[in-house]
């Protein structure tokens, strides 16, 4: 990102305030720190850097003497200014802490460096300190967001009411008011050296009692064993952090992924939405080269030529574990399969794993060496998760087994590839191979590189995964696995309701494989409704000659929906309300050419009678409305409001018009 600084204006001592068109920022000498106001509320005062330096915490406040100056910047955010202290003293490294301000946005950036003669090292840098914060949202259903590591272990994401004693979010959190939607979004924008995390100490109801934003988090949600790693060196720099007040939450979270998105842009993609299926979702390990040519045939018979096709009239048909049944024979056979049927082949693979776990087992790909030189240790044990061992992104052993796999890949003709387990490669570790490597982000930054200069021309699908960082894939499964009841629904919606943001960060969010076999016609429609206001359109189900005759009735009458498809263009809905106990239910979405669609789930065991207001979920009040319900095709009128009754486990998707 090019940062072009021409600073003037230096100030020594005492107050020292620089104002935008809507943030106002002043170092105030009594507190020694920062106080942000935004359009005149107060955000924090106080706010300071600190870092972990020879075993003790420094903070900004620690140093005798600090210099103010201002200044313009031009980067890729535009066009802005610059707020730099300078802080120094005789038994500290140097800190400059930088502020960036850009005219018409409701967020400002802020990062700090630490430099010395001789190297120095910190495997801590938090941009944002506030010890104490004035209540900067008005009292109500006050909350704070969790939001994950990665999508590992069925975790959830989580809206907390505020009173909690502490909570800490990852790489980003929103605190606001679910009533007037208000609320500050904090979070890392970079993601090339730290693990960030968000720490919120215990306030009352109506307001948190203090927020620290810091690189180097790593615990049992990062799935680290090891304390984050140090960056070291002459001059090292903090995670740079977002910080914004917004009118509506939504947006702010919004902003904060175009901000990532600015810096990392996500992975090109100028095709359409995938539509498809995936082997995992109910075949799995007993995938055969003649099922899977059976399943191709079926779409080609009973799906695409009845409007389960993308815009590019092209349905992706997915090998997932258990491909290598087949030989590279077999496999190239399948893909001239797909091809004669209008399809893409896709397959799977884990770049950053041994599930062997066997230490003296050759790697095939380097067979001068064995797996036991190329795992990741933690205190000199390899680290295990989900049963299978880790290895080093930066061995030279696993590009060498990324150029074997890409070459079968290529060979046979597949143009998709779903990665998985992928967190296995961010994980803290006693060393790496590469020596430039001290951090487990780092590492795995390392590895996704080479995973794009080895599999880039392929769409690349993130399954397990951390969020950040993104720019490596076209798409990422927003949860864990998910599969065919109203509870696997509800569980990908927790992720939809409070994680649709990422679709901003990659092209696509993926609902992961919709299942349909074995539940019942209201679960079938909620699910198939969650893939389609999630992003990518990913089936599941055995449809093979021996496949159930439940799956393929099911697809047939369910897959087919051509208006409820039409829905389906990859953009993603979002929540009209921020405080379910669980997930929210009523998620929606407006079109370029003004279509405004709305679904609204039912996740209970009882028939649920929903009144939505016109104006809440984000249409005129005043206005009528024509309104189509997709699934029944059945059709009303409303103003103002409209009732909304949903059998259990069921969903309407409806379209105003």
């Amino acid at each position: 990102m090019l940062l072009l600084f021409l600073f003037f204006s230096n100030c020594a001592s005492g107050d020292k305030i620089f104002s935008t068109d809507v943030w106002n920022i002043t170092y105030d000498d009594q507190q020694g720190g920062i106080t942000l106001t935004y359009k005149s509320k107060n955000i924090c005062n106080g706010m300071y850097a600190s870092y972990q330096w020879e075993g003790k915490e420094i903070k900004t406040s620690d140093y005798a003497r600090h210099k103010i100056s201002t200044g313009k910047v031009s980067d890729s955010f535009g066009k802005g200014h610059i707020y730099k202290v300078e802080y120094t003293d005789k038994e500290l490294p140097k800190l400059t802490q930088y502020f960036y301000l850009y005219p018409g946005k409701e967020y400002i950036l802020t990062d700090f460096t630490v430099e010395a003669k001789e190297e120095i090292s910190s495997g801590r840098m938090a941009p944002v300190n506030v010890d104490s914060i004035s209540g900067f949202l008005q009292a109500g259903d006050n909350r704070a967001l969790f939001v994950p590591f990665d999508n590992d272990k069925w975790i959830r994401y989580q809206s907390h009411p505020l009173g909690f004693d502490t909570l800490v979010s990852y790489e980003v959190t929103a605190i606001f008011n679910n009533e007037s939607r208000n609320g500050l979004v904090v979070g890392s924008v970079e993601h090339d050296n730290w693990k960030t995390g968000i720490s919120i100490g215990k306030g009352d109801r109506d307001n948190i009692g203090s927020l620290v934003c810091y690189g180097g988090i790593a615990d049992e949600q990062t799935r680290d064993v090891k304390a984050h790693g140090a960056l070291a060196g002459k001059k090292i720099k903090s995670p740079k952090v977002f910080l914004g007040f917004f009118e509506d939450w939504c947006d702010g979270l919004e902003a904060y992924a175009k901000a990532n998105a600015v810096i990392a842009p996500p992975k090109a993609w100028e095709k359409a939405v995938p539509f498809g299926w995936n082997s995992w979702g109910a075949l799995q390990f007993n995938l055969t080269y003649e099922k899977a040519m059976e399943v191709s045939d079926y779409f080609k018979e009973n799906l695409q030529n009845n409007h389960f096709v993308n815009p590019d009239q092209t349905v992706y048909i997915g090998l997932d574990s258990g491909w290598d049944c087949m030989n590279e024979e077999q496999l190239k056979s399948f893909i001239e399969k797909c091809k004669s049927n209008g399809q893409i082949g896709g397959i799977y693979w884990t770049p950053f794993t041994d599930w062997a776990r066997d230490p003296e087992r050759t790697v095939d790909a380097a067979p001068e060496y064995k797996y036991k030189d190329i795992y990741l240790y933690a205190n000199g044990k390899p680290q295990e998760l989900d049963g299978a061992y880790a290895v080093d992104p930066t061995h030279p052993a696993v590009e060498a087994m990324m150029k074997k796999i890409s070459g079968l890949f290529h060979r046979a003709g597949f143009e998709y590839v779903k990665m998985d387990f992928m967190t296995h490669g961010a994980m803290e570790a006693d060393k790496w191979y590469n020596p430039e490597i001290t951090t487990g982000i780092q590492g795995y930054n390392y590895g996704m590189k080479l995973l794009n200069q080895y599999f880039g021309d392929m769409y690349i699908n993130l399954s397990i995964s951390p969020v950040f960082p993104a720019q490596y894939a076209q798409s990422r499964r927003i949860a864990c696995d998910a599969w065919n009841q109203i509870k696997d629904t509800e569980y990908t919606l927790n992720a939809l309701s409070y994680g649709w943001w990422q679709k901003y960060i990659y092209q696509y969010n993926d609902a992961d494989h919709i299942v349909l076999r074995d539940a019942t016609d209201g679960e079938n429609r909620a699910r198939i409704t969650s893939g389609v206001i999630t992003g990518i359109y990913i089936t599941g189900d055995d449809f093979s000659a021996g496949g159930g005759k439940d799956g393929k009735e099911k697809s047939q009458k369910y897959l087919t929906n051509a208006a409820v498809n039409a829905v389906a263009t990859g953009e993603v809905f979002r929540p009209v309300e921020g405080n379910g106990e669980k997930s929210e239910h009523i998620f929606v979405r407006k079109t370029p050419d003004g279509r405004f669609h709305c679904a609204v789930f039912n996740y209970s065991d009882q028939e649920q009678t929903t009144v939505l207001s016109l104006e809440r979920i984000g249409l005129d009040k005043a206005r009528g409305y024509q309104v189509k319900e997709l699934w029944s095709g059945n059709e009303t009128s409303a103003t103002g409001q409209l009732e909304v009754t949903i059998p259990s486990k069921d969903v309407q998707l409806l379209e105003f018009k």
